[in-house]
């Protein structure tokens, strides 16, 4: 049986200091408001510190990047180009996009480098990035095996190796490429694994890789449901975006989820129709888009997000007041993980549900696998709780706000472009080009007059 960290209660507060964190990086956290650490890293911080393997079990949002991301910073070395020595492996674009953010301003306090790569962009970047060296690399299992293959980078150096979401990675069958991608690792790197779920084929990665590893359990081994009321309304299918919108009024700041693309795209659009500010994500857009539309919702210039189940594992947002499932989830499980984005740290929320007649069969399942017994019932927007939400202007104008876009001029440049700088000049230059564009059309003119005569 793997050792347990016991949990740390009934005793005093503790400081990132009294981790054995470095006093750079506990200023730089104090200055962005984070003061004292969350159960996890209280308890995976100390063990990571002295090199040990870490096998946890905890949800998403308990603050699993910094409890790997402070020991990782605090223990590598320099990276020369193209040999990063520290990798972070991750299930989804979002959520390697998400963990550099997070370790960025850390990594810069160390003079460190944190690069992202992962599919939907260019190389140009991710490959530019590599050649400079970078200590710390965040990346999608399938882009990082191409890189590997292209010979873009070597992980030979690689002293700790990190998997976050482990589950999610298994059950998008990863398991194969990220054994590949171990392997690449020539010494025997230092193994931090973070799941939800201790599942078979996350033991499975343990037995092989990790060394004697702590085991450290925080939170309940699954998904709470009695943190978050759950409503299942029966609703004719031409009513549901306008319960949905209803819903969402009431609310405040939810996330809605559909099954398609396209079902996701057809929402939005009727939703706009009823002016309400929101956010799309599914993955047939680009990372551009999709990294826009996370910003936006995560920001607060949004009040909905829109999305396929690709947003409802290992995205953390906050202050998620309800989940509305506009189409039914596949099993339970999904069920589970979409529910899973309200009623998060000890905050209350309500799963809505659009039951069409010929889905409470299905419906009726889920409830009895997640442990739950709910009636179907008419659909009463009006009785939920109102939730205030105060929208982020994405500009501001001269009433005190600034506006973050660029004044054009008549051509559609900007006007401190970079263009508009060097063709511009001084008035004597400007003066200058004016008399030697005069004196070159005088001669055309007197040329064609000449030409002119018989």
């Amino acid at each position: 049986m793997l050792p347990t960290r016991r949990c740390l209660v009934g005793l005093p507060v503790v400081r990132f200091s009294d981790l054995g964190i470095e006093s750079s990086l506990v200023s730089c956290l104090a200055d962005q408001g984070i003061t004292e650490p969350f159960e996890v890293q209280i308890e995976a911080i100390p063990s990571a510190m002295e090199g040990r393997d870490i096998c946890c079990r905890a949800p998403t949002g308990s603050g699993k990047t910094l409890a790997f991301g402070l020991p990782l910073i605090s223990r590598i070395g320099p990276a020369k180009p193209k040999k990063p020595t520290a990798l972070i492996l991750t299930p989804t674009r979002e959520l390697a996009e998400q963990i550099r953010n997070v370790l960025d301003p850390l990594a810069w306090e160390s003079k460190m480098n944190v690069l992202s790569v992962y599919g939907g962009t260019s190389y140009g970047k991710q490959l530019k990035g590599l050649e400079k060296g970078v200590e710390i690399l965040v990346a999608c299992p399938g882009r990082l095996l191409d890189l590997l293959k292209r010979k873009a980078l070597s992980l030979e150096d690689v002293s700790i190796v990190v998997l976050d979401e482990a589950d999610r990675m298994a059950d998008m069958g990863f398991m194969e490429p990220v054994c590949e991608i171990i392997d690449h690792c020539i010494s025997e790197p230092q193994m931090i694994l973070f799941s939800a779920t201790l599942d078979h084929e996350v033991s499975k990665l343990r037995k092989s890789y990790q060394n004697d590893p702590v085991r450290i359990e925080i939170g309940p081994k699954e998904i709470s449901m009695d943190s978050m009321e759950h409503l299942f309304w029966n609703i004719k299918p031409y009513k549901k975006t306008e319960i949905a919108v209803k819903s969402v009024r009431r609310a405040g700041r939810s996330i809605i989820f559909c099954r398609t693309r396209s079902g996701v795209d057809r929402l939005s659009d009727e939703m706009k129709l009823d002016n309400i500010p929101l956010s799309s994500l599914h993955g047939g857009l680009n990372q551009k888009q999709r990294d826009r539309a996370m910003r936006k919702f995560s920001s607060g210039r949004s009040m909905v997000l829109v999305a396929t189940d690709v947003a409802a594992r290992g995205i953390d947002v906050e202050g998620i007041n309800c989940v509305v499932h506009y189409d039914p989830p596949d099993d339970a499980k999904a069920y589970k993980h979409r529910s899973g984005r309200t009623a998060r740290a000890g905050s209350s929320g309500v799963v809505i549900s659009l039951v069409k007649r010929n889905e409470q069969r299905s419906y009726n399942r889920i409830q009895r696998e997640v442990g739950i017994r709910k009636r179907f019932t008419d659909p009463r927007p009006e009785v939920l709780k109102k939730n205030e939400f105060n929208l982020v202007p994405s500009y501001e104008n001269k009433e005190g706000r600034i506006n973050t876009k660029k004044k054009r001029n008549r051509r559609g440049r900007s006007k401190n472009s970079k263009r508009n700088k060097f063709t511009k000049g001084t008035n004597e230059n400007r003066n200058k080009n004016f008399r030697g564009k005069e004196k070159r059309r005088r001669g055309r003119r007197s040329k064609k007059k000449a030409d002119d005569r018989p």
